[in-house]
């Protein structure tokens, strides 16, 4: 299996924080969704990845391409799509064809056109008037029209209205069709990846809690109820996190461990039980 991303090692310091040997690969043709808490290192991995800020440890490299070292190529293979709009606002759509089209070899007008229909973008508008939406909606244009094999999308749902918010997972998906594109999303919304990711990376406060399909780590986990009388402190101390009521408990459990808690009640993990009773306190560092 082709990978488009490979991060190994990865290690990036910041005061008292620590982004600490973080590895996972992302395989050609699929989505995946980088989660964690506020503050666990999610933007810090995406900045790094972009070789925006400097490593201090660990290899990456994308489309087989070390992120350093051939970041020229590297990025002419990517999208990169922020939660805030990276273009003028008193741009309009046709200006930025014409300002970075330069930059790629591979950008096709004709496609960027298309696109801007299918999106139902007004080439003339002025970027400060469309929507976020339609902001977000502009930049995977851009990212479409040079044919980018790996999309880098950081919290790209956030803020987005429920209609919005379809339509770019819509797109997400329909991307990678193809089986020639792959995509990176970091998100805190748990429906965002019960609906397109197949694959999740889950960074806790700078260490990694998860990587692998979407499938296996809620496949891992399972959610315990109980009386308050039926927690001793060997249950306790079994629990990844749990939360105790005035009448009772509940708690995420790893699945090797359910036959521990037998005969409490005992029901799958939904993806966002997972994050919030796995998640601890901690600052926000990104």
């Amino acid at each position: 299996m082709t990978n488009y991303l490979e991060v190994k090692n990865l290690s990036k310091s910041f005061g008292k924080f620590q982004l600490h040997d973080i590895t996972f690969t992302l395989p050609k043709g699929y989505i995946m969704g980088l989660v964690g808490p506020n503050g666990s290192g999610k933007t810090t991995t995406i900045k790094l990845i972009l070789n925006m800020l400097k490593r201090d440890s660990g290899e990456i490299k994308i489309i087989g391409l070390d992120n350093i070292s051939d970041e020229q190529k590297a990025k002419a293979e990517l999208g990169v799509v922020f939660d805030t709009n990276y273009f003028s606002d008193d741009w309009q759509v046709t200006q930025i064809e014409k300002s970075i089209s330069v930059f790629y070899p591979n950008w096709n007008s004709k496609r960027f056109a298309e696109i801007l229909k299918k999106f139902h973008i007004p080439p003339m508008k002025k970027v400060k008037e469309l929507s976020k939406g339609m902001q977000m909606k502009l930049m995977l244009a851009c990212a479409f029209s040079y044919d980018a094999k790996l999309l880098i999308l950081d919290e790209p749902t956030s803020g987005l209205d429920p209609v919005s918010r379809d339509e770019l997972l819509q797109i997400l998906s329909e991307y990678i069709e193809d089986g020639e594109h792959s995509v990176l999303f970091s998100t805190h919304i748990s429906s965002d990846l019960e609906r397109v990711a197949d694959y999740i990376t889950y960074i806790s406060y700078g260490n990694l809690f998860f990587t692998g399909s979407k499938d296996e780590f809620l496949d891992n986990f399972r959610i315990v109820k109980g009386g308050t009388d039926e927690l001793s402190p060997a249950l306790n101390k079994k629990a990844v996190g749990i939360r105790i009521f005035p009448t009772g408990f509940e708690a995420l459990i790893k699945k090797e461990d359910v036959n521990a808690f037998s005969p409490l009640t005992i029901e799958p993990a939904a993806i966002d039980e997972i994050i919030v009773f796995s998640s601890k306190e901690g600052e926000d560092h990104e």
